[in-house]
């Protein structure tokens, strides 16, 4: 029925000079989307986005859905700038319209079409109500919104409004390092900063065999998820090797501190690997509050060991609240999988929630931490995980 898809922008239209560099990563973005879909051509138009697709437009939609940077789209009829065409295609669109009341929407930018936007909304307006006389006008609440475009090179009609994720496109904000665990928290905060047009890449911390390798391949399931709503349809996963931390720091005088000293642990090793892959910031799925190591005191003695810049966009969400996300994004089935990860595995029974710098410090001198971390970093392993086919 359809055989073009119109795409709407939001934040992309604020950035001035810029906005062409944006729109064109935009373009870029949606053409990895549905580089294994049919269409003929992307066009820009000054905020619109035009795809041509001669069939299987509802495949195009679904794709479209996945990008960050779209606001909506529509299914619309594009036709010849010629009233009985634009008369036609309105007919068919009201034929296959749900609902009893009806305003028409007329768009003008194209100012050498005969017809001005009022006097548009008139004349189709008063040709719907000779066709279809079940309908009435209702320019405040319509059940059918018949929106008309007279643009330079055509007509387009169309009446449903798809609602896209918004944000920004991915690759527009620079590169970022999630760190990954099997949990709920972690992928929504991966997918919330993919949203703001971060480039994302993951580390998740194995620790084999007191993690097992579904526990790795869990993540890894995650990690491919969240491939569906990256630019490229692709992430890159570094798994790693945590084992012999997580031995040495079993044996640690100073039990209560163990998760402290892990989560340090993983920055500092996430750090280099984000110093070496360029990247320019950590994200974690912190909430505050949660457990023990996302008190105030926690994030303030964890965040002591970096400078790089660590973004947690779950800090003011409570936990229903991110179930929500993850059952949106399609997380939270794979993340409530009864496979452990170090995080969960090697709790201490009484986990401190105010550790001090001082006392982290002094737990720490009785490791050597460069080799620990050195180890860890030469056998982390890097795996290319793709979006799966289908989402849900």
């Amino acid at each position: 029925m359809y055989h073009t898809i119109l795409i709407r922008y939001g934040e992309i239209s604020l950035k001035g000079r810029n906005r062409s560099k944006f729109e064109d990563l935009l373009i870029n973005n949606i053409k990895f989307a549905l580089k294994d879909l049919p269409y003929q051509s992307i066009k820009k138009a000054y905020g619109r986005i035009y795809i041509d697709c001669s069939s299987n437009w509802e495949a195009v939609v679904d794709a479209l859905q996945r990008v960050f940077g779209i606001v909506s789209l529509s299914p619309v009829f594009k036709t010849e700038l010629e009233l009985d065409a634009i008369k036609k295609a309105a007919q068919t669109l009201m034929e296959n319209a749900q609902g009893s009341t009806f305003k028409i929407n007329a768009r003008r930018p194209n100012k050498h079409f005969p017809l001005t936007s009022m006097e548009m909304n008139q004349e189709l307006g008063g040709f719907v109500l000779r066709n279809f006389p079940h309908l009435k006008v209702d320019v405040h609440h319509p059940q059918i919104e018949l929106h008309v475009e007279l643009r330079n090179e055509a007509a387009y009609l169309y009446h449903t409004i798809i609602p896209g994720l918004g944000g920004m496109p991915v690759g527009s904000a620079g590169k970022g390092f999630l760190l990954l665990s099997g949990g709920i928290d972690s992928p929504v905060a991966g997918y919330l900063t993919l949203k703001r047009g971060v480039n994302l890449e993951a580390v998740h911390f194995h620790s084999y065999p007191f993690t097992s390798e579904r526990s790795k391949q869990k993540v890894i399931d995650l990690a491919q998820i969240l491939a569906n709503y990256a630019g490229r349809g692709e992430i890159k996963l570094w798994v790693v090797y945590f084992t012999e931390i997580q031995k040495a720091l079993q044996r640690s005088k100073y039990p209560e501190l163990n998760i402290t000293l892990m989560r340090r642990l993983m920055l500092k090793i996430s750090e280099r690997l984000a110093k070496r892959e360029n990247a320019l910031a950590l994200i974690t799925g912190d909430s505050l509050g949660q457990v023990a190591s996302q008190t105030m005191e926690s994030i303030h003695t964890i965040n002591a060991v970096t400078n790089m810049p660590i973004f947690r966009p779950l800090i003011g969400l409570d936990k229903q609240e991110i179930v929500d996300l993850a059952v949106k994004i399609g997380t939270y089935e794979t993340s409530i999988l009864p496979y452990e990860d170090c995080c969960t595995v090697f709790v201490p029974r009484n986990p401190a929630t105010k550790p001090r710098i001082d006392q982290v410090l002094e737990a720490e001198s009785q490791y050597d931490l460069e080799a620990l971390i050195a180890e860890a970093v030469e056998k982390t392993e890097c795996l290319t995980v793709t979006k799966s086919v289908e989402l849900f």
